[in-house]
């Protein structure tokens, strides 16, 4: 009980410090604030993803000084650097330090523990390759499916790939989110709204990926 307290004070903290970040460079959110976020939730440092692409698209459609595609770019491209510094630690350390750093009190506090780097591991090796797909877009594995990736040794290429289209899936569900957000609430309203409903718009936005990709399913079984 007491690790579970300590774990959501802490989530709550930083995802509050993430969301004053983000509040206070809203009227100059650009390109390079993106990638910088979503590199840093991509990584060793967990947060909602929404709290920066959902800003980011308000504000393209508030100004239009961002285009929605550069957005989605950057996204991803912040998302594959988080990635990658997963992969390459894990890669060159080994499992018997990522899980030493897992159970450590640093990595307590970047909300990793053995028993997250575990779930992550089996669901690595259920779905294979293409679980840094599909697990970019599933709380709880998203930022930690390149650890398994990087010590099952995958090949980077593969990696690559399937990251930034997992990644550019979710950041495009999520930039439309806040295209709509926009056009119902005020600026000054938006990071409030986000602050209280950040999981409501992950489930909304979870919930958009699968009818996308049972669309893409049903479509090619119908062709074939």
């Amino acid at each position: 009980m007491q690790k579970f307290l300590f774990t959501y004070t802490y989530f709550y903290y930083v995802e509050e410090l993430i969301l004053n970040l983000v509040g206070g460079a809203l009227d100059n959110l650009n390109y390079g604030w993106i990638v910088l976020f979503m590199a840093i939730e991509s990584s060793f440092i967990p947060f909602p993803s929404e709290v920066v692409m959902v800003p980011a698209a308000y504000m393209a459609a508030e100004t239009g000084e961002m285009s929605y595609p550069l957005i989605i770019l950057c996204g991803t491209l912040g998302a594959l650097i988080g990635a990658l510094v997963n992969y390459v630690l894990s890669l060159t350390l080994g499992r018997t330090i990522v899980y030493a750093f897992a159970n450590s009190r640093l990595g307590h506090i970047c909300l990793i523990d053995a028993e997250k780097v575990q779930q992550a591991e089996a669901y690595f090796d259920q779905h294979g390759a293409v679980s840094t797909l599909i697990g970019r877009m599933i709380p709880a594995i998203r930022q930690l499916i390149s650890i398994p990736a990087g010590l099952a040794k995958m090949n980077l290429g593969s990696f690559v790939l399937y990251t930034c289209l997992g990644a550019a899936l979710w950041n495009s569900i999520l930039t439309g989110i806040g295209y709509a957000f926009h056009s119902v609430m005020p600026k000054e309203q938006l990071i409030q709204t986000i602050s209280h409903y950040s999981h409501i718009i992950g489930a909304v936005a979870i919930a958009a990926v699968v009818a996308a990709m049972a669309c893409i399913i049903y479509k090619g079984i119908k062709k074939s």
